[in-house]
């Protein structure tokens, strides 16, 4: 046996186990991944909600502190949900705004429940349970299979395989190009090697977008620790000097605090606002998180610290590396930033990826159960000894 026979033998077990292991994950993921491409189009259609007011473009948003006063007025009571977190701008629908309230500032903000608000008129619209929501039972299951962090952490390591079975199918695919045109398929050969044909071309063109998307997602899972590490070293360091300051007894206008820091921002718009002592804040300031006008920069956040007292602003910085990678990853992962095309262009892929996955099983359940028949037939009728069924 040869070097290069040897390591083409190594790369096919790397493979075949990275494949094996983190299998069933990926096709869970994928599946529950396929209806949260369009989950805002399926919560229109399975779930009624109230239409903010038309209004003619240009019409002036509502007063934050009086639209914030009517939902805190509307906000759940039962169980009570008295103290607001965040504030939030839909960003599926620029007429409608969201204040996710909490039972203490200390609670976890997993459990907020959303008071969903016009932005124009400052109207009460609804204040929906989603939880009970199929789109919302599919979003737990992708991102941490209702397990929390440990969830999280344990698809991303599931994601980390899928990465390395692909890079290591590229190396074991590589030599039967040598011997086949690209993309042939062998009708006339038996169906194991027909199904080897489609499992070998699907997976190679689809190599890049799994690559991304599996990546993407494996830094997705690390959103609490990347969040954590910014909450430790740039919050605290921006706001230091106001650590052994006690909290403010009467908060300053929020309108005025939104104001100051899109004026000291300019070209960007808000996101959302933390409110003081909650998770994304101290407890002494507001956080208006600030986000940019193209599909790209929506997703990239600034933070602008005001203090709650005063209403001035104490710092403005842009986000650590690692905290922008996070944001930009998100988008990618999902296909949610180009519209529908990109929405369904991301559909279809996702569809071949569980075609890839579906055929790597088969092939692996085929060889289990007929053993050395099913080695003579892709010997007979393939150059390539198929990754998932490599010894």
């Amino acid at each position: 046996m040869t070097p290069a026979t040897r390591s083409l033998r190594r790369w096919g077990a790397v493979h075949k186990w990275t494949s094996l292991i983190c299998t069933i994950f990926m096709l869970m993921l994928c599946i529950t991944g396929l209806p949260l491409i369009f989950h805002h189009e399926i919560d229109e259609l399975l779930h009624s909600e109230v239409k903010p007011a038309e209004v003619a473009p240009g019409t002036p948003f509502a007063d934050l502190d009086k639209l914030l006063a009517n939902a805190m007025a509307n906000a759940p009571k039962n169980p009570p949900m008295p103290v607001p977190h965040f504030l939030i701008w839909d960003r599926d629908d620029p007429n409608a705004m969201f204040v996710s309230v909490g039972e203490s500032l200390t609670s976890d903000p997993t459990n907020n429940r959303f008071v969903r608000m016009d932005s124009h008129t400052g109207a009460y619209l609804d204040s929906p349970d989603v939880t009970g929501r199929f789109t919302y039972i599919m979003l737990k299951l992708h991102t941490d299979m209702f397990a929390g962090l440990p969830g999280k952490l344990f698809l991303g390591l599931m994601g980390i395989l899928f990465c390395v079975a692909i890079i290591s199918g590229i190396v074991v695919y590589a030599p039967s190009m040598r011997k086949l045109d690209f993309g042939t398929y062998r009708s006339q050969r038996p169906r194991i090697v027909r199904w080897l044909d489609i499992h070998n071309l699907a997976g190679i063109l689809l190599v890049m977008w799994t690559l991304v998307v599996g990546f993407t997602g494996v830094i997705n899972t690390w959103a609490d620790l990347v969040l954590k590490m910014w909450q430790y070293g740039q919050l605290a360091e921006m706001t230091s000097q106001y650590r052994d300051r006690a909290p403010p007894t009467r908060l300053t206008s929020l309108q005025s605090a939104v104001t100051v820091a899109t004026d000291a921002v300019p070209g960007m718009t808000p996101s959302f606002v933390a409110f003081p002592g909650t998770l994304f804040s101290s407890k002494s300031h507001y956080a208006v998180f600030l986000k940019g006008d193209t599909p790209v920069t929506s997703r990239l956040l600034k933070p602008a610290l005001i203090d709650a007292e005063t209403g001035k602003l104490t710092d403005s910085r842009d986000m650590p590396w690692y905290v922008t990678t996070l944001f930009i990853s998100q988008p990618l992962h999902f296909g949610d930033y180009g519209g529908m095309p990109l929405k369904i262009l991301w559909a279809l892929l996702d569809v071949l990826t569980i075609m890839v996955l579906g055929t790597g099983v088969y092939l692996w359940l085929r060889r289990r159960k007929t053993g050395a028949s099913v080695d003579r037939a892709i010997a007979q009728g393939s150059a390539l000894d198929t990754p998932v069924l490599s010894r």
